[in-house]
């Protein structure tokens, strides 16, 4: 629900030229409000096991929101390169097409260790992002802004590859299930 409102913020010193500094006060507050209330969620859903197929599919669809509405801000002022936000985006559209069709077949797909993983990446990269939209908007450390930005990108490419290898790993999960469905059909 805090992905549009991150959006508006994210873009309201560029469309209007106001607000710089405040807009990166309040990412910052959105951001990690963003990313702590998931982690929090996950948690207490598995310490009260209350852990629900519905949860195992929306909980990741609300991760994909949240953290593609961050590219789009960030590949939208060269932090991120396109084509790695691109790639990211077809990857977790491969996967949301890969939970419809394991919903269809009665499997509902939780995230694995590896999209895990990939997501602690995403939220790094974003937070080192969202670092040099600060520094820049408060126009302090320039050459502090310049390695920050390369830090990102080498985080950015880290979870790029972490995120082709979990989508070859839920491929093949699903692989696996649609087989063991046709070798059950053909006993």
């Amino acid at each position: 629900m805090l992905s549009p409102v991150f959006f508006v913020v994210f873009f309201v010193p560029i469309w209007f030229g106001v607000l710089a500094v405040p807009s990166a006060v309040i990412l910052w507050i959105l951001f990690l409000f963003m990313e702590f209330s998931d982690a929090a969620d996950g948690y207490v859903a598995r310490k009260r096991n209350e852990v629900t197929d519905l949860g195992k599919v929306m909980d990741p669809f609300a991760d994909v929101i949240s953290h593609l509405t961050c590219f789009v801000c960030l590949s939208a002022v060269g932090i991120m390169p396109v084509w790695i936000f691109l790639l990211l985006m077809y990857r977790e559209f491969g996967i949301v097409f890969i939970r419809l069709l394991m919903i269809k077949e009665g499997v509902a797909l939780a995230a694995r260790k590896g999209g895990k993983i990939k997501t602690v990446f995403f939220a790094i990269g974003v937070g080192l992002g969202i670092a040099v939209i600060t520094l820049e908007r408060m126009a302090v450390l320039p050459e502090a802004e310049a390695v920050l930005r390369i830090v990102t990108l080498v985080v950015f490419g880290i979870a790029l590859v972490l995120s082709l290898s979990s989508f070859g790993d839920y491929l093949r999960v699903f692989v696996a299930h649609m087989r063991g469905k046709d070798n059950q059909a053909q006993a």
